[in-house]
């Protein structure tokens, strides 16, 4: 490991910023998890993992993930704490932060997948939320994330944190129109269901009729309005989650949780369109 050039931890800082996050197509991941899953991943045969910044504590702490990413082709600095605090945004660094490529992939290839389950963030602001719901499609094993052009940047240090490495695992496309990603979806045969509260559809009578079974797109809206008419108008139905309590409403993440588990048992299930013992 070498110290870092101070050119080297200006050009890391300045990655706080999304224009010179786009221009550079690199980001931050702070942390020993998001380093570890970084290290780990290969998007269009390249490592993602371009540099690590790591403190000497750190290092002895996390040894497997030091060699990982030089094993990954990740030039290592050995970084003083200070410096190291300087270039994270979290208050408290976790003594490791990656400068990772970018990671999306062109829309056209996802649809060509033919995905069997997709989230789509339609207006989505909150970058701690985008991380959030990315987590749960991952966990749910989705096929993919698709950011429009209205939603946060997927790159934000608060979103590539809230989705504690998901980010590495499955495939994310960016700044796609809501009407031309409901299009191409539709157009691969996939079935788009927006997520609403006041939908006029409920979540259990589509799972119980056997709707969420059949490839699936969910669209989510934005954390305070929802999704607006003429996004609700290119879905196929407009779905709400129940409220069985005296609660007014669920947080985005959760309702995003709720629909994406709920198409998850649906494709898994005898007659669903994934294999009970499938794992992709």
């Amino acid at each position: 490991m070498i110290p870092p050039s101070a050119a080297r931890t200006a050009a890391a800082r300045r990655l706080s910023r999304r224009s010179r996050r786009a221009k550079e197509r690199r980001f931050l991941a702070e942390g020993p998890q998001a380093v570890r899953e970084a290290a780990a991943a290969v998007a269009h045969g390249t490592a993602a993992l371009a540099e690590l910044f790591v403190t000497e504590e750190a290092a002895d702490r996390h040894p497997g993930i030091v060699a990982a990413a030089d094993e990954a082709g990740a030039v290592l600095h050995l970084t003083p704490e200070d410096t190291l605090t300087g270039i994270a945004q979290t208050v408290t660094p976790q003594g490791m932060v990656g400068v990772c490529r970018f990671l999306d992939r062109p829309f056209d290839g996802i649809v060509a997948s033919r995905p069997r389950l997709v989230a789509v963030l339609a207006h989505v602001r909150d970058p701690g939320n985008a991380g959030t719901v990315l987590r749960c499609a991952d966990a749910a094993g989705a096929d993919a994330v698709v950011f429009t052009d209205s939603s946060v940047d997927v790159y934000n240090p608060k979103a590539v944190r809230a989705s504690v490495g998901s980010l590495f695992h499955l495939p994310v496309a960016v700044g796609v129109p809501a009407a031309e990603a409901v299009t191409a979806l539709r157009e691969a045969g996939v079935r788009v269901l927006a997520a609403d509260g006041a939908g006029p559809r409920d979540l259990d009578a589509e799972l119980d009729d056997g709707g969420l079974a059949p490839p699936t797109a969910w669209m989510f809206g934005n954390e305070a309005w929802g999704l607006p008419e003429e996004t609700r108008a290119l879905a196929d139905e407009v779905v709400r989650v129940p409220i069985h309590g005296r609660a007014e409403s669920l947080n985005l993440a959760t309702a995003a949780a709720v629909c994406l588990y709920s198409s998850a048992r649906a494709q898994r299930a005898p007659g669903g369109c994934r294999s009970v013992t499938s794992n992709s």
